[in-house]
C-alpha cells in the first residue's frame, strides 16, 4: 500500500486504534498490496465515542457489549441488571478501549486472511 494512502487511512481512523500500535498497524499496512489494500479501507469499526453513549445509556442492559461481539457477557450484564450496576460503570469508564481493541482485532484478523502478521 502506498505510504500516502496508509498515512490518510490512520489520519482518519486515529481515534479508533489504540495509540501504541499506530507503528506496528502502518508497518503491516506497507506490505498490503494495493489491489487488496480495498479491503482494509471498508472495514466497519466501531466508533468509540458511540459505544460510550450506548455504554451510559443501555450499558445496564448489555447493549454495548453485544455490539462487541462478546454475546456471554451481554447476557450477564441483562440478567444482572449491570452485574448490579458495577460492570456498567467500569465499561462506561473502558468503553473506548473496548472499541479501540476490538477495531485492532479486526484489522489484525482481516489483514492475517492476506498473509501479514501483526505482532
Amino acid at each position: 500500500m502506498e505510504q500516502k494512502k496508509i498515512e490518510m487511512y490512520l489520519a482518519q481512523n486515529a481515534d479508533k486504534f489504540p495509540q501504541e500500535k499506530f507503528m506496528m498497524i502502518q508497518e503491516a499496512l506497507a506490505q498490503l498490496d494495493d489491489s487488496k489494500s480495498m479491503m482494509v479501507q471498508t472495514l466497519e469499526l466501531k466508533d468509540p465515542t458511540t459505544l460510550l453513549i450506548i455504554s451510559i445509556l443501555l450499558g445496564s442492559l448489555g447493549v454495548d457489549r453485544f455490539m462487541l461481539g462478546e454475546v456471554g457477557m451481554g447476557i450477564l450484564k441483562l440478567i444482572t441488571c449491570g452485574g448490579c450496576y458495577i460492570w456498567w460503570i467500569i465499561d462506561m469508564v473502558n468503553s473506548k478501549k473496548m472499541a479501540q481493541d476490538y477495531n485492532y482485532k479486526k484489522l489484525v484478523r482481516t489483514l492475517s486472511m492476506q498473509g501479514i502478521q501483526i505482532y
